[in-house]
């Protein structure tokens, strides 16, 4: 009897885990797009980690220091992100992946765009949180 309480207990925390780790990641995505359209550099600061290379559908590269000053510039402008689709593809202790659809409007050097657009992420969980590390978009 023992035993199968201690398996119980054992399956059920590690559950709890799964799912506690889902709703952080989602959260920290929710917190990165709102930071992108907000142009919230502390937040940014935050959820992107300082390694991150962030790839457009065009093969423009950003490191963490050009999508803060990017944002403040006005260089890129993000008036809404939308994500459609959200799919995570796995999931452990250290690293995530996630592929989302998403439609993107704003302004890039003052030029409308309205993008529909296939993500993958790649998020790392450090002591501060989930942090993107890694994101490469296709158009749809």
């Amino acid at each position: 009897m023992r035993l199968a309480v201690t398996v119980f207990f054992l399956v059920a925390s590690v559950v709890t885990f799964g799912q506690a780790d889902t709703v952080a990641l989602k959260d920290a995505m929710s917190r990165l797009d709102n930071a992108l359209v907000n142009k919230d550099e502390k937040a940014l600061t935050l959820v992107l980690s300082n390694d991150v290379t962030y790839g457009h559908s065009n093969g423009w590269i950003q490191s963490k220091s050009d999508i803060i000053n990017d944002l403040k510039s006005g260089k890129l402008d993000y008036s809404k992100i939308d994500n459609t689709s959200l799919s995570i593809a796995a999931i452990n202790r250290n690293w995530a992946t996630v592929r989302t659809n998403t439609n993107a409007e704003g302004k890039a050097n003052g030029n409308l765009f309205q993008l529909k657009l296939h993500i993958l992420e790649v998020w790392l969980k450090t002591k501060s949180g989930w942090q993107l590390i890694a994101r490469q978009s296709t158009k749809l």
